[in-house]
């Protein structure tokens, strides 16, 4: 009855609409710049959408925040660029849209990379105007297999600015540039699968006077190159979140500068305490960007929504060592923690949404700024805090806390210490939000920047997965045995179901006797080993084929998988019925 009552699963087709999990992050990080971007389930909200940042800021360079986010119609990209001097072409039919103050978004939607624009690459102009409306300062181009060939298909870019006016050596402050594509125009039915990885790059061109004085563009990534999409940086759609490996929990570590001799470098750069909000041209245009705050024991993170106020933008950088963690252990979870003390102005505030990101490229305390801090390889966490809920909160402040998990595995597994930066996409003026750095005075030092990780004995795992679900007497059917490492000594017996043929064994490590299949090994922590073997379905109609496989490692613990393929199993169709009449 056991069997028969698995064989009745396979009597009706059925289509189910599933909801996909949060996506899981890839497992190496190459392109070297990734963006996850957010899916909302209705108007993309500003202050809630991934935030990165590229360029170089002085009185002719630029710097771009941008903002990014999608829900089912289209993907919502938003550069807010440092400019002191704006210009736009009042009649962009005469000059290319670039030679102004202008960006450009490239997509490829097949996430294939290459070298050279294919039909799969697109790439979008829009250009800085007044307030005038229509489509005269944007153009899409789509690529040929050789180069980039204008097209004409629906998608908007609106733009604002924030100083004197455009068109004048008088300073201004900076710009915004809202790109808005439509999934269908880059013809999709709707938003990509959640976890699926495009290629993408940003480019910034900007433009001081009249005559065009040459200025060089400033990219996202830096090794872009508009002609070799292998070049872009990677764009994922959904948050990615952590899948802890199977481990028996063993320790936990608390890093914090001075306990147990820890090291915390840490800085903010920006409009951080002690830098707030400068006002004159000179300081804002040559000093601001090039200032150190890497002594400082209280730092700020802040960004808002008018491009106007970029002086009080602020980030900070951190980086925790991990050599307390034992080797050949497994990350389960870990946790950042900072502990609030102020804000920019706490009767107005609003909570903001402060997100993580992760730093492969390395920085001094002592030299650190603006200008020449990394940029983020991607963000992997975000946590709402709220405003402090006094104007002089008691010392050590109020705590808030991040899930690093994913950050801390991956340097952990590099062998590196985990660094990291903090910043925001929030909206709202007096977003800013103070916190005690590494800095602080040994008496309040519970309030430092604080990384727990719990780690423990990794598991070897198993999965066993068959090429069909359901098959016909005398069909080959082929099974893939995947293995996770655990660092420890592996032993894999597989069982042949009754029904099927010996097996066609395509791994020389996989021996066989007689209805078994044995592998042995002693693969790395994370490392993947897959088997695969082939066999016939020998077995009768409308019944199942079992198989099972199990993996002990030498502590003695062990892991196991199931499955079950249908062997002609009995179909039943619903009859069609037409309606007619209105």
């Amino acid at each position: 009855m056991k069997n028969w009552t698995k064989s009745l699963l396979g009597l009706c087709a059925v289509t189910l609409s599933l909801v996909l999990p949060v996506p899981l992050r890839a497992a190496s990080l190459d392109p070297p710049r990734r963006v996850n971007a957010p899916y909302f389930d209705g108007d993309v909200r500003y202050s809630e959408m991934a935030v990165f940042w590229f360029g170089y800021l002085d009185s002719t360079s630029n710097f771009s925040d941008v903002r990014i986010g999608y829900n089912d119609t289209y993907l919502r990209v938003e550069m807010s660029i440092f400019d002191r001097y704006l210009w736009y072409d009042p009649s962009p039919e005469d000059t290319p849209l670039d030679a102004w103050d202008a960006g450009t978004l490239y997509l490829d939607i097949d996430g294939d990379g290459g070298g050279v624009p294919a039909a799969d690459d697109y790439r979008f102009v829009g250009q800085l105007n007044w307030w005038e409306t229509g489509d005269q300062w944007q153009a899409a181009y789509r690529g040929d297999g050789d180069d980039w060939v204008p097209t004409s298909l629906p998608f908007t870019v609106t733009s604002g600015w924030r100083g004197n006016a455009p068109n004048d050596s008088v300073d201004d402050r900076g710009w915004v540039l809202r790109f808005y594509v439509p999934f269908e125009s880059l013809g999709l039915s709707g938003p990509p699968s959640q976890g699926t990885a495009w290629r993408m790059g940003t480019v910034l061109h900007d433009r001081d006077d009249a005559a065009g004085t040459p200025i060089g563009d400033q990219a996202w990534p830096e090794t872009f190159s508009s002609q070799r999409p292998e070049s872009w940086g990677e764009l994922v759609f959904g948050l990615p979140s952590y899948a802890a490996p199977q481990a028996i929990q063993s320790g936990t570590v608390t890093v914090r500068e001075g306990l147990n001799g820890a090291l915390v470098p840490d800085a903010a750069v920006g409009g951080t305490v002690g830098n707030m909000c400068p006002g004159d041209p000179y300081t804002m245009w040559n000093v601001w960007a090039n200032a150190n705050f890497g002594g400082g024991n209280r730092f700020n993170i802040q960004n808002l929504g008018d491009i106007s106020d970029w002086p009080c933008f602020a980030k900070y950088y951190v980086t925790f060592p991990l050599d307390a963690i034992p080797a050949g252990e497994a990350v389960l979870s870990a946790t950042l923690t900072l502990h609030k003390v102020g804000g920019a102005d706490i009767s107005l505030a609003q909570p903001s949404l402060i997100q993580v990101l992760t730093i492969s490229d390395p920085w001094d305390e002592a030299t650190v700024t603006w200008n020449n801090a990394p940029l983020a390889a991607e963000n992997i966490a975000q946590t709402w805090v709220d405003p402090v809920t006094s104007e002089y909160p008691t010392l050590p402040g109020e705590p808030s806390v991040w899930d690093v998990s994913q950050a801390v595995a991956d340097a952990y597994a590099a062998g590196t210490p985990v660094s990291l930066v903090l910043y925001e996409a929030d909206w709202a003026y007096h977003s800013g939000k103070y916190f005690l750095a590494s800095e602080e005075e040994d008496y309040y030092a519970e309030g430092r920047p604080t990384l727990e990780v719990t780690w423990g004995d990794p598991v070897g795992t198993v999965d066993l997965v068959a090429s069909a679900d359901t098959v016909a007497s005398g069909d080959t059917l082929t099974y893939t045995l995947s293995i996770i490492g655990s660092g420890q000594f592996l032993t894999l017996d597989n069982e042949l179901p009754e029904g099927v043929s010996a097996p066609v064994v395509q791994d020389p490590g996989l021996q066989y006797s007689p209805h078994q299949l044995t592998w042995t090994g002693i693969p790395d922590v994370g490392e993947r080993v897959e088997l695969v073997y082939a066999v016939t379905v020998t077995a009768d109609s409308t019944t199942d084929v079992v198989n099972r496989a199990s993996l002990t490692q030498a502590d003695g613990l062990e892991s196991s998988a199931v499955s079950v393929v249908l062997v002609d199993p009995i179909k039943v169709y619903l009859p069609l019925v037409l309606r007619y009449g209105g």
